[in-house]
């Protein structure tokens, strides 16, 4: 009777295992980008470089203490740190065995705007898609078209240095479950130039990847959106760049953006040198587009 009993137990347990492999399989499959949304969209590589510009791309897909140029080889070798363990940023050029020469437009975009490889695997949010998932799809294309012209590089992409159970890109899934949205985080009836604004800070340029603090899962806390934050796996912190702590006017934040100099005759430092590199190739209007938004979200103390 004790043995039917341990057989019976040991069953249900099984079974219970089972359901919750299925359960973290179907969880977890990836969310490739529709196909209706793909239909008919060819990249242009033109209008690309300025997206790859405004994405600040090569200020992290370069190898290390590289400046960009104006044809980055993206041969990555970049690390970040973090509470998870230390990210490397991967190879992203047209070589076909190192890089993403051997991955097509479409695929390429829905690694930017979904996290997602050709082959379903999930990229890890250290990658900002979490940002370009509020991009679109012409513009994602766009910056495939461009990245498919720069220069090949055969250089391997470094591993990534995570501990259990970050280690499992399938967990990504669970997360992008959790967090991932293509939501606006200024909602509301905005006018044409503080709408581009949000585009580029929300989406493209992903401002707040940096300026916004996480919770303990790394997520974006968007209740206190651009309010600033420690730096993952390092030390200091990110400013709070909203209208409580940034009283700069719009021209003074346009000037920064450009130059680097603030109102106080100070320049930018640290990461934030890299990000006025990409900043500062930008148009006078977008700058200012940028600057409109920053002054349009709410502020948070």
């Amino acid at each position: 009777m004790a043995r039917k009993a341990v057989q019976r137990t040991a069953q249900i347990l099984w079974a219970l295992v089972l359901v919750g492999a299925g359960a973290f399989w179907l969880l977890t499959l990836p969310n490739r980008l529709p196909a209706a949304e793909r239909e008919g969209v060819t990249g242009d590589a033109e209008a690309g470089a300025y997206a790859f510009t405004a994405a600040g791309c090569a200020n992290c897909h370069v190898a290390p203490d590289t400046v960009p140029g104006d044809a980055p080889v993206l041969s990555g070798g970049q690390a970040f740190a973090s509470p998870f363990g230390t990210f490397h940023a991967p190879n992203i050029s047209p070589d076909p065995v190192a890089g993403i020469g051997g991955w097509t437009e479409r695929e390429i975009a829905q690694a930017i705007l979904r996290g997602v490889t050709p082959e379903g695997a999930h990229l890890y949010p250290a990658f900002p898609y979490g940002s370009y998932i509020r991009g679109d799809v012409q513009g994602a294309h766009d910056i495939a078209a461009y990245l498919l012209t720069l220069p090949p590089s055969a250089e391997p992409s470094l591993a990534h240095e995570l501990t259990f159970p970050f280690n499992n890109r399938r967990g990504v899934g669970l997360w992008k479950r959790l967090f991932l949205s293509d939501d606006w985080v200024l909602q509301g009836d905005l006018d044409p130039q503080v709408e581009r604004g949000r585009y580029l800070v929300e989406a493209m340029s992903h401002c707040g990847e940096c300026h916004t603090p996480r919770n303990a899962l790394g997520a974006p806390d968007t209740s206190r959106w651009l309010a600033g934050g420690p730096v993952p796996g390092g030390e200091g912190n990110f400013p709070n760049i909203t209208p409580a702590a940034l009283g700069w006017s719009e021209a003074q934040i346009a000037e920064y953006l450009s130059s680097g100099f603030t109102p106080e005759f100070d320049t930018a430092g640290g990461a934030m040198v890299e990000v006025i590199q990409s900043t500062s190739r930008l148009t006078d209007e977008d700058r200012l587009a940028i600057a409109a938004y920053l002054k349009a979200v709410p502020p948070v103390e």
